[in-house]
């Protein structure tokens, strides 16, 4: 009898450690909680930091992710091929020497920002690449070329007035409802927006005290980095019966925005464009910036322009032209983790 509760002790216990590390083959899962989830948790995270520092790579929705892995350029690590966290899959491996941290983060700020600070806070972090598609808001840039913005704004802050209120002095820049009536005249029961800043906390800031931000710059070495990426190749065709009209190319140094919005309206296109000189729009861009700039690790965002928010006529294109859009900015991606790898390779250097 005795030796049969020994051996029911065994079996439990190798059945715990299956359940906690959830391991299938070489993948890792963490889920649950007590203290030997968390024992398991730090080891098996200790070991992939171990192996770094890593450059956090985050898209956002699956068409992206298909994209980027269609590519071919990730090579998924031997021990520890992937994490999951808080639902989410980070997967550990390496573009061409380089090593990376993948995650789908999630459509939106929130979802943007909670999963740069988790990869922050968890792993042994060299910097973050945010990347993909977005509505074109600059008719000199067309759809599938690829953006690389030198900064962002959150154009989702707003002070939303009465008619007969008056737009705040501090506010950024000012959205007048009336002015869009069809026809013109009368006033508008929605009156006002306003437009305002973020409150930016940091490590190198005063503790407990926001300072506003307008814009949140990405860090001026990658992008100098990227701009070696101007004049790259990007695809054309979807397939063989739908192409773009002309080759898309990519910029760099644009202005981009960021709201909790799909901005799909020609209107607000328009006054995006006059009012902020942005060339892109996207939900997710601002949140990793400032939360990159927030903890100090170097950030650059790539995005490939799929639509043209809501200037076109008839529906809107992202579902024809969202793929190539997608390919091209992964394409550019995997391009600049090159670029990177060789400058630190010839300059001895992580930033």
């Amino acid at each position: 009898m005795g030796q049969y509760w020994k051996w029911l002790g065994y079996y439990l216990m190798i059945w715990e450690i299956v359940l906690v590390l959830g391991v299938v083959g070489s993948s890792t899962h963490l889920g649950g909680s007590g203290s030997s989830w968390k024992r398991s948790y730090k080891k098996i995270v200790k070991q992939i930091n171990g192996k770094g520092p890593y450059i956090g790579l985050i898209t956002v929705y699956p068409p992206e992710e298909d994209a980027f892995f269609s590519t071919g350029s990730f090579q998924p690590d031997s021990d520890y091929p992937f994490l999951d966290l808080s639902g989410r899959r980070f997967r550990v491996g390496n573009v061409y020497g380089k090593r990376v941290i993948y995650v789908k983060c999630g459509v939106g700020l929130i979802n943007a920002a909670a999963t740069t600070q988790q990869m922050l806070d968890v792993f042994n972090m060299r910097g973050i690449i945010h990347f993909g598609i977005a509505g074109n808001i600059n008719d000199s840039m067309s759809i599938g070329d690829v953006t690389i913005p030198k900064e962002f704004a959150d154009t989702g802050i707003w002070d939303w007035l009465n008619p007969n209120a008056t737009v705040d002095s501090t506010d950024i820049a000012g959205l007048d409802v009336k002015n869009y009536n069809v026809p013109e005249g009368g006033e508008n029961l929605l009156g006002h927006i306003g437009f305002n800043f973020e409150q930016f906390y940091s490590n190198s800031g005063k503790p407990n005290t926001a300072q506003p931000m307008v814009w949140a710059q990405v860090n001026q070495h990658w992008l100098h980095v990227a701009s070696k990426l101007e004049g790259m190749e990007l695809k054309q065709c979807v397939n063989s019966t739908l192409c773009l009209e002309k080759k898309p190319k990519l910029v760099v140094g644009l202005r981009g925005s960021t709201s909790n919005i799909f901005v799909d309206n020609a209107a607000y296109r328009d006054f995006l464009f006059q009012t902020f000189q942005v060339s892109s729009s996207d939900m997710e861009s601002f949140a990793v910036v400032m939360t990159s700039l927030s903890n100090e690790f170097p950030v650059l965002v790539i995005r490939g322009l799929s639509d043209i928010a809501g200037g076109q006529e008839g529906t809107n294109t992202i579902e024809l032209f969202g793929s190539l859009a997608a390919l091209n900015t992964a394409n550019s991606v995997i391009r600049f983790l090159k670029e990177l790898k060789a400058f630190d390779d010839s300059n001895y250097s992580y930033m």
